[in-house]
């Protein structure tokens, strides 16, 4: 199996990519890799390595900047790193990519040279946040489509469930709805409608979730719009790192302090490898037709590690056909 990794996307390209690439050549023994980038600055990483052989370069001399315009870049940018890496799954030679470059630009060239699944209106970029207790959370739209109409949150459900049942093993999952209040009755017209849907849609819809209750765990799939998703995300990221950054201050403020934490120390890396976003890797953009994984821009190799392996898991278990299966059973059924 070959899957293309932008190697210049991200705020610590190509190092990090690139080395995650060979920790998952690795530890999977079948798995090839197409470094996508420039080749002088990829060649010298990996030159080195007794497994090089399984990794490839693919030259692209360009690469598309976080800030750049997505529509703008992907098209004057061919040559990109990104934009090759698409190229690459559109042909056949590579079964997904991954990338930490900039989102929107990821998703305009996933629908320039992917295209939607076939019954899916518009794609959703999904996120895995930490929960106290369970596996995790899987949050969309998380930015991709800031004003949906109500069928579009319901796909959103139905393949976010489909993903967590095939990749994470959840038997019926959970899907709730994100919203001001619990209260059927609560929320925009475009909420309120979603709940109608949701609760016939077949699904094993759990209601509203206030986003106080995000890392409860009471849900495995919250859909939202792409704007309140991404606020979500973004407060949830925020906190959590800035509270691990108040806590490791206050237990190294003395000799008393820094005791309690080497007795706590199990719990304590228990704790900071929940909350580590990198511990998940990428998260899918649902709805393209063919595998996309978005990895945090300021990941280092073992996100892209953890993304590459599963993506490799992903494919090897051809979850997008039957994705696509289940997107067009739900779509003659409705």
């Amino acid at each position: 199996m070959k899957i293309a990794v932008d190697a210049m996307g991200g705020d610590n390209a190509p190092s990090a990519p690139v080395n995650g690439a060979l920790q998952a050549i690795e530890k999977i023994a079948d798995l090839e890799i197409i470094l996508v980038g420039d080749h002088d600055r990829i060649m010298p990483l990996i030159q080195d390595s007794p497994r090089h052989t399984r990794l490839h370069i693919h030259h692209a001399p360009d690469v598309i900047g976080m800030g750049e315009a997505p529509v703008q870049a992907v098209r004057r940018k061919p040559d990109s790193s990104m934009v090759q890496a698409m190229k690459l799954v559109k042909t056949g030679k590579a079964a997904a990519v991954i990338s930490a470059g900039n989102t929107g630009a990821l998703m305009t060239a996933g629908l320039f040279i992917l295209g939607r699944m076939t019954g899916i209106e518009r794609p959703a970029l999904s996120a895995l946040l930490p929960v106290m207790n369970g596996w995790g959370l899987l949050l969309l739209d998380v930015g991709a489509n800031l004003d949906p109409k109500p069928s579009q949150l319901v796909q959103y459900g139905i393949m976010g469930a489909y993903y967590c049942q095939e990749v994470y093993g959840i038997e019926n999952p959970r899907v709730g709805l994100l919203n001001v209040g619990e209260e059927p009755r609560k929320g925009t017209p475009l909420i309120r409608e979603t709940y109608e849907r949701l609760q016939k849609s077949g699904l094993n819809f759990v209601g509203n979730i206030e986003s106080r209750e995000l890392m409860q765990g009471r849900a495995d799939i919250v859909v939202s719009d792409g704007f309140s998703g991404n606020i979500a995300l973004k407060l949830t990221e925020g906190l959590a790192r800035d509270l691990m950054g108040e806590f490791k201050k206050l237990l190294m403020k003395n000799f008393k302090t820094r005791m309690a934490a080497y007795l706590l120390k199990d719990g304590l890396m228990d704790l900071k490898r929940r909350m580590d976003y990198q511990e998940y890797g990428g998260a899918p953009l649902l709805g393209l037709d063919q595998i996309v994984y978005k990895v945090h821009g300021a990941s280092q190799e073992k996100a892209f590690y953890s993304a590459i392996q599963v993506a490799y898991n992903y494919c090897q278990k051809n979850t997008q056909t039957r994705l696509r299966e289940r997107v067009r059973e739900e779509e003659a059924h409705q």
